[in-house]
């Protein structure tokens, strides 16, 4: 959709800017603090049933983390939306039936360890975790933009930067980690619409930071002033004084040495009052 749009500005020379959102990784290092870690994901990943674009899509971690995360995100998804999901007033539902059909059939990816649970008639899908999610799997193939959350096992915080370079540059990227240096690693060695380190969504919350995509995950950024700098057309005006014309003389041939010495020493000095920047 975001190239039939830019497609169809190209036209007519109209500048665009686009959010497409994609698939937003979470890698999770070996050293944090678990149930901070799973309380800040299961609310950033299952808030409106994830179905916002910058919902952290999967985690990567190792499998000894993917182990201990279980439990917790399983204490968090209960804590939030109680033992029947289903029952909660503050579990969402997806916005139709041909969404409802696209997420579901992504849960044959990896095994369902959390969760799994669908209603077609009420268009539910229970908050779910999928373990040892494959590259190849349904899931990893599309932005899953509901309540599925994959899990997949990576070695090291190498092997998750290379894996997360190695597809499109996501809208955004989050890291957990209680070494900082590690959270800065990733940041640095990245490339993404927005990054967040130790949290989910709250980049976006912020007027002061520009929100955006990059590449395949859209253009342009927005958010407080970046929003009337964006859809604002920035006119460089100019309104000089009709005196003074002895000095435009230095700008008017014939040319010579002394004039460019002239010139040369009047840009070396600040002057007021000979024109007005509007």
């Amino acid at each position: 959709v975001g190239r039939i749009v830019m497609t169809a500005a190209a036209k007519h020379l109209t500048p665009v800017t686009l959010e497409l959102g994609g698939k937003n990784p979470c890698y999770v290092s070996d050293t944090c603090d678990v149930q901070n870690v799973a309380r800040r994901v299961a609310w950033g990943r299952f808030f409106n049933a994830g179905q916002t674009c910058i919902a952290p899509d999967y985690i990567l971690c190792s499998v000894e983390m993917q182990d201990k995360l279980m439990p917790a995100l399983r204490e968090a998804i209960t804590e939030y939306f109680g033992p029947n999901p289903q029952e909660s007033p503050d579990f969402a539902r997806i916005v139709g039936d041909k969404q409802f059909r696209r997420v579901r059939a992504l849960l044959c990816s990896g095994r369902v360890a959390i969760g799994g649970q669908t209603d077609e008639k009420e268009r539910y899908i229970a908050p779910t975790v999928l373990a040892d999610v494959q590259p190849s799997d349904p899931a990893m193939q599309e932005e899953i933009f509901g309540p599925i959350l994959p899990i997949v096992v990576v070695a090291d915080m190498d092997e998750a930067i290379d894996f997360i370079n190695a597809r499109p540059r996501p809208l955004a990227v989050y890291a957990f980690s209680c070494d900082s240096k590690v959270v800065n690693q990733v940041l640095e060695r990245t490339s993404s619409g927005s990054f967040c380190g130790n949290d989910t969504l709250m980049q976006v919350t912020l007027t002061s930071l520009p929100f955006g995509g990059i590449g395949n995950s859209g253009l342009g950024k927005y958010h407080g002033k970046f929003t009337f700098d964006t859809f604002s057309q920035h006119r460089g005006c100019l309104h000089r004084n009709m005196g003074l014309e002895a000095i435009n003389s230095l700008r008017y041939p014939p040319y010579n040495q002394q004039k460019l010495g002239l010139m040369t020493a009047t840009f070396e000095i600040k002057r007021r009052g000979m024109c007005t920047l509007l």
